[in-house]
Parts: structure tokens; sequence; C-alpha cells
């Protein structure tokens, strides 16, 4: 027996999921599941843009 596939329609239809710019840099970021519950708080793109957007003022080293 063959195992019943999802559509294709159905299956990566990464276009409808919501888009917003990362605040430091503009880049847009897609949706992941693991920002499932946390998606409105999420406001950087990476580690490193989090990093950078919180030193802005002040230099280290």
């Amino acid at each position: 027996m063959t195992a019943a596939k999802a559509p294709a329609a159905v299956k990566g239809l990464k276009a409808a999921l919501p888009v917003k710019p990362c605040q430091h840099c503009g880049r847009p970021m897609g949706w992941r599941k693991r920002w499932a519950r946390c998606w409105a708080e999420v406001r950087y793109c990476s580690e490193a843009c989090r990093r950078q957007a919180g030193c802005r003022g002040a230099r280290h080293g």
C-alpha cells in the first residue's frame, strides 16, 4: 500500500506565513514554528542583530 500524500497546494505554502522586518537590519523575517507562542515579541532576525542593537550607543572593548 502507498501512503497518502498531502496535496501540493497545502504542503509548503510559505507565502501565506506572516513576515515582519528586523528592527536592527530591516531584513524580512518569516514566521517560524519555534516562534509560534512569542511571535509578537520577536524583534530581531538573529542573535548578532540582537547583540548589536543592545549596544548602539556604547562601545565595548
